[in-house]
């Protein structure tokens, strides 16, 4: 039996991702970063921090301290003053990024016609 192969593994600087990848970590997290960093000793042995943030193709780590997870949301205009998500601009992302996965989903699947389905159920109650 095979298991399906592991996501690649990415370990990037935050600035360094696509705009797209950044808006999802900022929807996943609209709270802030620091909270969810997590810790792992690097190649070299150095304790190192980052933020986990998982796609459908891609598993990223992604490179920050406490204090640059902090300046990156005191930075960012799409937080408010504290350090929270605004909720315009979690609309637009949330409305961007459905979308996106949407037309991912359409063009790989068929869609079903489960109406059937639920008229079954509804007459088990």
């Amino acid at each position: 039996m095979n298991s399906p192969s592991p996501k690649p593994r990415v370990i990037k600087d935050f600035d360094k991702l696509d705009l797209s990848i950044q808006e999802q970590i900022k929807l996943e997290y609209p709270e802030g970063f620091e909270d969810n960093l997590i810790y792992f000793s690097n190649k070299d042995g150095k304790r190192v921090s980052a933020l986990p943030f998982e796609t459908d193709e891609k598993y990223y780590l992604v490179r920050m301290t406490v204090e640059e997870a902090q300046q990156l949301i005191e930075d960012d205009d799409d937080y408010d003053d504290d350090g929270n998500l605004k909720d315009e601009i979690k609309e637009e992302y949330e409305e961007k990024h459905a979308e996106e996965v949407d037309e991912e989903e359409t063009s790989d699947f068929d869609i079903a016609d489960d109406s059937d389905e639920d008229e079954d159920e509804d007459d088990e109650d």
